[in-house]
């Protein structure tokens, strides 16, 4: 009898990942009447400046450009998740994660979907997709008692994200409790063991996670954006230096490669999780 009980987690990174572009290009920078590229350019230059994070620096230059715009932008809560209905997904992002669950649902297997990013948390909170995740780990503010973003609680960069992935492993999910994700736990005791990710990421931040992933018996996917051969030339050297287990063009549509790729993996969990099963 299959093992209903099998938890697969399913690791996004959001930049690139499963939108064009950065969240932050999308509504913000226009509104405080910069180019992506001049802010980038400053946010670069003080981190090298000050030898400081970038992710930082970004939210830091958030807060300063948008008091400082000829009109000024608010920063509240609301306004950020505001900006976030507007982003828009690769092809079949939004149907994607009914579909993955009912055809995991079939297999005994149970997927949980998170986001672990660099981007503005309060951004993705407003998109349409936010309510498919089970946590949604990204860069996030400190509120005052107005509502309004007054200084950076949580940057998560490149290295960094690798705690995440080690919270979903054993489901240490309250970023308050540094003795939960501590705790030494045997790889066969938690409750998703790495065997049973996928990382899906497409750019430089994701290396030590698509590595991670990879080393620890999972499944890392880097993807890239469709019919652009820069974009394909950029992402094979994560292929190349035997960083991912596959590279993909960013459709999530039925049919397409990544949801091929998925869907096969989703099988071999669901078949290996059953023989272990049987063979215990």
């Amino acid at each position: 009898m299959p093992n209903k009980n099998i938890r697969m987690a399913f690791v996004y990174d959001f930049d690139g990942t499963l939108a064009p572009g950065n969240l932050q290009e999308n509504s913000f920078i226009p509104e405080i009447g910069m180019k992506s590229s001049d802010f980038w350019d400053e946010v670069n230059q003080r981190a090298k400046q000050q030898q400081g994070d970038p992710i930082l620096v970004y939210m830091q230059l958030m807060l300063k450009r948008a008091s400082a715009a000829k009109d000024p932008v608010s920063v509240r809560r609301g306004d950020f998740e505001r900006r976030g209905s507007q982003i828009e997904f690769y092809q079949g992002v939004e149907s994607w994660f009914d579909r993955i669950n009912e055809c995991a649902k079939k297999k005994g297997v149970r997927v949980e979907h998170y986001i672990v990013s660099s981007g503005n948390g309060e951004i993705i909170d407003g998109t349409p997709i936010a309510s498919k995740f089970t946590r949604i780990y990204a860069s996030r503010f400190i509120f005052d008692e107005n509502g309004v973003a007054s200084w950076p609680a949580l940057a998560i960069n490149f290295t960094t994200k690798t705690q995440f992935l080690f919270r979903i492993n054993k489901d240490a999910h309250d970023l308050s409790d540094d003795k939960k994700i501590n705790e030494f736990v045997p790889e066969e005791d938690r409750p998703i063991p790495f065997r049973n990710m996928i990382y899906f990421g497409d750019g430089e931040t994701d290396v030590p996670s698509f590595r991670l992933v990879k080393q620890l018996d999972g499944f890392s996917v880097a993807v890239y954006r469709p019919n652009t051969p820069y974009a394909r030339g950029n992402a094979e050297k994560y292929l190349q230096n035997d960083r991912v287990n596959c590279l993909v063009p960013a459709n999530y549509e039925e049919g397409k490669d990544l949801d091929k790729v998925v869907k096969a993996r989703i099988d071999f969990v669901a078949a290996r999780e059953n023989l272990n099963r049987v063979l215990m």
